[in-house]
């Protein structure tokens, strides 16, 4: 019976899904123990435990009392945002509260009445942790979307932000970026960033209200259109260099850089009109516990893991005092499907001792951090255990921590990669432009030449201009009269100095000549 239960706590794992326990009580001839496994918590929505600021100062209308009016009735103005009544005042916290009855509750910004000034707003959410995006970040405006907007991230509280997504209606002209989807990326540009105008033009709808920023269909990418194959995703985020990453978030900030015109010009006489407004913004997502917890509660106004694996931390980031035998290691989603739970262990236990796993024969006792260490790793070992490769090679997935071919080189190409090192799965890290494992081959739009530079023009989207021919995707050959990078300049037209000096040169040249025939043709009459 106690084998049949063992059995079952082993298999609950797939009968939950992927991930969903760290551990279970299993009984092998050795005796009871537990059996770990790279565990994460389920997705949920993470606009529940949001903080939310908005700036600069006195962008939320109110204060004073302002009225406004719609696209749909530009010349009725008799709507009112006002701070101090409850029935008119349009706060940031209506951005995440439950709207009964279908009736829409939004923050709303003052008015664009301070024309030519432009309109600008920041909404930034912060949740003080890691989250990993689960689903399509979904944001709800009133009263017409942006015609131009900014989605940025943080991965660190706030202190550093990086561009998430570009929103225009025409992003060449606000961004100088071609416009592009995320369905037309590849596996090789899952994270590009990259300019959208599918959410910012005109439609004159009042259902075309969400802005969007596609989760799903970058995870799309390598599961299928169904989501269906998520061993493979899970194997790519493993895998992938920056993709898991890319996913992860502590903050995220809109930048709202110009709001719906209404599909024309601003209109300066009736400037009540112009204006942001947010209905909703829902995040799904997980704690990131580096696959060392399966719970995350709001603990002490802050989401904390509930860490397993003898981890500690709000993200499971370290081992617990007891357990520090080895390094701390995120877990591993691979192999799949219960993935390697690189849990801490205590000294003295199997981890715990001694072991070098055949690549050395010497340990070394350190008094001061009271642990035990292998000594002169080789077969290109190195760590307490050996149990680590050395830097410029990687971990063989195919064989034991004991055999002697347990570590590979890395390989790195020298000029494509950032250095000889690669991560746990023989990726290299490249340099700008160059991909492939062994950074050895260049992204679209680069070419190779003693690695990887960007196309100066190419077939598609940098065209030499005025008659210029591309040359190897490296330099236009510009016709006579034109100079540039895309021969986009008349030779005349950039430097009218130096035209009117060829000009009058070869105006002095010409009676140069005349001058010389001349006094030929006197000496010739003289004789």
């Amino acid at each position: 019976m106690l084998y049949l239960v063992a059995f079952l706590l082993h298999c609950l794992p797939l009968a939950m899904g992927q991930y969903d326990i760290c551990k279970s009580w299993v009984t092998t001839d050795d005796g009871p123990s537990w059996e770990f496994y790279a565990c994460q918590p389920k997705a949920m929505r993470m606009k529940d435990y949001v903080t939310v600021r908005v700036d600069p100062a006195g962008i939320t209308c109110g204060d004073p009392p302002e009225r406004f009016c719609t696209h749909e009735n530009p010349y009725l103005c008799s709507d009112e945002c006002d701070a101090s009544n409850p029935d008119l005042a349009h706060p940031p916290k209506l951005m995440f509260d439950s709207e009964d009855e279908g009736l829409a509750t939004y923050w709303q910004s003052v008015t664009w009445r301070r024309y030519p000034e432009p309109l600008l707003a920041n909404i930034t959410l912060s949740w003080n942790k890691s989250i990993e995006l689960t689903d399509d970040i979904v944001i709800t405006f009133e009263y017409g979307r942006p015609t131009v907007m900014m989605l940025e991230k943080s991965l660190d509280n706030g202190r550093t932000w990086h561009p998430y997504q570009y929103y225009a209606d025409d992003c060449m002209e606000a961004f100088s970026m071609p416009a592009r989807r995320v369905r037309e990326l590849s596996s090789s540009s899952a994270n590009r960033v990259l300019c959208t105008e599918e959410y910012s033009r005109w439609a004159g709808s009042k259902k075309e209200k969400t802005v969007r920023f596609e989760v799903r269909d970058r995870f799309a990418i390598f599961a299928g259109p169904d989501l269906r194959n998520m061993g493979n995703l899970y194997t790519r985020l493993e895998s992938a260099k920056g993709l898991r990453d890319f996913f992860t978030i502590t903050d995220l900030r809109m930048r709202l850089l110009r709001p719906a015109l209404g599909g024309t010009y601003v209109q300066r006489e009736n400037l009540y009109k112009y204006f942001y407004a947010v209905s909703n913004i829902e995040v799904t997502g997980r704690c990131k516990c580096n696959l060392h917890a399966n719970l995350c509660t709001f603990r002490e106004g802050s989401l904390q893991c509930e860490c397993e694996h003898n981890t500690t931390g709000q993200d499971c980031g370290k081992c617990k005092k007891s357990f520090r035998s080895r390094s701390w290691r995120a877990g591993s989603y691979l192999p799949l499907p219960n993935g390697s739970p690189n849990a801490c262990a205590a000294a003295g236990s199997a981890f715990g001792n001694c072991e070098c796993y055949g690549h050395s024969n010497r340990c070394s006792y350190i008094d001061f951090l009271n642990v035990v260490t292998c000594v002169s790793c080789k077969h290109n070992t190195r760590g307490q255990h050996c149990q680590h490769c050395r830097l410029g090679f990687y971990r063989n997935s195919s064989a034991e921590l004991d055999d002697e071919n347990v570590c590979i080189e890395c390989n790195c190409n020298q000029i494509g990669s950032m250095h000889d090192r690669c991560n746990e799965t023989g990726y290299c890290e490249c340099r700008e432009g160059a991909t492939g494992p062994k950074c050895d081959d260049c992204l679209p739009n680069y070419y190779w030449r003693q690695g990887c530079f960007p196309n100066v023009c190419d077939d598609e989207l940098l065209l030499c201009q005025n008659g210029g021919t591309c040359y190897q995707n490296q330099r236009c050959i510009c016709p006579v009269g034109f100079k540039g990078v895309l021969c986009q300049q008349s030779r005349c037209e950039a430097d009218k100095k130096d035209c009117d000096g060829a000009h009058a040169a070869r105006g002095s040249l010409g009676t140069l000549l005349l001058t010389v025939l001349a006094l030929q043709l006197r000496a010739w009459v003289d004789l």
